[in-house]
C-alpha cells in the first residue's frame, strides 16, 4: 500500500518523508523508462505523484517483496499473526513451509484485500 500510494495511515510524519523519498525514487524510474519510448511517455503522464507505475512496478515485483517478507524473514521477525490453534497454543506456519516450493503462490493477492480489513 505504501508503494503503490495506497496507504491509509496518515497521521506519521514519518510516512510524509516515507512517501516523499518515493516520490524521488519513481521520479527517477519514471525518467529512466520513459526517455527514449513514446509508448510509456503516453502510460505515464502523472509526473507528481507517479501511481501509474507504481502500480505497474508493484504487479511486476510484489512477488519478490512478499518473498523477502515472509520467507527471508529471521527467525522472530514476522509479518504476519499467528493464525494456528488459539491463546497460549497459537503457532504460525512452521520453517516457512510454502517457500522451498517455488511452484507455491506467495500470498500476493493480500495485497488487493482494502487495508481496513486485513487485521
Amino acid at each position: 500500500d505504501i508503494i503503490r500510494g495506497k496507504d491509509l495511515y496518515i497521521r506519521n510524519n514519518k510516512k510524509d518523508k516515507l512517501e516523499e523519498n518515493l516520490k524521488t525514487i519513481f521520479k527517477k524510474i519514471h525518467g529512466n523508462v520513459t526517455k527514449n519510448n513514446g509508448a510509456l511517455q503516453a502510460r505515464y503522464t502523472d509526473n507528481k505523484n507517479y501511481y501509474q507505475l507504481r502500480e505497474d512496478w508493484w504487479y511486476i515485483n510484489r512477488k519478490d517483496v512478499w518473498k523477502a517478507i515472509t520467507c527471508n524473514a529471521g527467525s522472530g521477525n514476522r509479518y504476519f499473526r499467528q493464525t494456528c490453534g488459539s491463546g497460549n497454543n497459537a503457532t504460525l506456519a512452521k520453517d516457512n513451509c510454502r517457500c522451498p516450493n517455488e511452484t507455491d503462490q506467495v500470498p500476493t493477492y493480500f495485497d488487493y484485500v482494502p487495508q481496513y480489513l486485513r487485521w
